[in-house]
């Protein structure tokens, strides 16, 4: 297994990993448990094997196994990688019965809680020190918030309830040739598909640093026509959510290559263009 770039501490022993949590305030240890017993009671070989735990540690810790592959971030995803991946996440979608996965906390970064956060940061309005291809691309996503009220999309058909990873980094994915495997339950919980894809679609590991093919990877998927609406309105949203991110990280922690967020600023108006005329 190739131990991709974390913010916890990574340790390898042999078959096993241990994984020690530099932050646990929103409870990351206890979900990434319960989310490995979940992916291994009903999706055994999909994720790490859960080994032991110390949650009430400091740092907490979980011992998983390690397994194999290499992580997709950072590569050129050719058709092949990018079919597994999408079974892999179909596998995980499916796996939990309906009847347990109504048990499942909910996952923190919900639709409707990413929601609230763009459009409080669209009501602070654009900085004067912004470049001006980030400006209309703000200007263009507030626009958009204002006239397509969230609800429009959360209909019957359109929330199709999954158990979710909610981490579309390609970092947590690993591609052995064969299969994709998953990893990194810490924000894992009951969410709905469409969010699950868009956050996968959207997120910036799929273009910084990679090379993947979204439109193919969304056709893998078979979804209804509410479902799809609420797919094409959550890939808008998480734009605007990066977008702001990517703004935030120049001024902060300068994580990402210079010039991203004016890129993903030309990301969200093509989007924003894309789905105006789609058909």
């Amino acid at each position: 297994m190739a131990i991709v770039d974390s913010t916890h501490g990574i340790q390898v022993l042999g078959g096993t990993v241990v994984k020690r949590f530099a932050s646990w305030d929103r409870g990351e240890p206890l979900r990434e448990w319960q989310g490995l017993n979940l992916a291994e009671r009903y999706a055994p070989g999909l994720a790490p094997r859960p080994v032991d735990a110390r949650l009430g540690a400091d740092p907490p810790w979980i011992t998983m196994s390690r397994i194999a592959g290499d992580t997709l971030r950072g590569t050129d995803v050719g058709p092949a990688a990018t079919r597994c991946l999408a079974r892999a996440l179909t596998t995980l979608h499916t796996a939990v019965p309906g009847a347990v996965l109504a048990g499942v906390p909910e996952a923190p970064w919900g639709a409707g809680h990413v929601d609230g956060r763009v459009r409080a940061w669209a009501a602070g309005g654009a900085d004067a020190a912004w470049e001006r291809e980030i400006v209309r691309a703000f200007e263009a996503g507030r626009e958009w918030l204002a006239a397509v009220p969230f609800e429009s999309v959360s209909g019957p058909g359109a929330v199709v309830p999954v158990f979710g990873l909610s981490d579309g980094n390609l970092a947590n994915y690993l591609y052995d040739g064969e299969r994709v495997r998953l990893l990194d339950f810490e924000d894992s919980g009951r969410t709905d598909r469409a969010l699950e894809l868009a956050d996968v679609a959207g997120h910036p590991s799929t273009w910084v640093d990679s090379c993947f093919d979204v439109p193919l990877f969304l056709d893998q998927f078979d979804l209804g026509a509410p479902e799809r609406s609420r797919l094409a309105h959550l890939r808008r949203l998480l734009a605007l959510h990066w977008l702001g991110v990517l703004v935030a990280d120049r001024v902060t922690t300068r994580r990402n290559p210079p010039g991203a967020a004016r890129c993903q600023a030309g990301y969200v108006l093509a989007l924003f263009v894309q789905a105006d005329h789609a058909p």
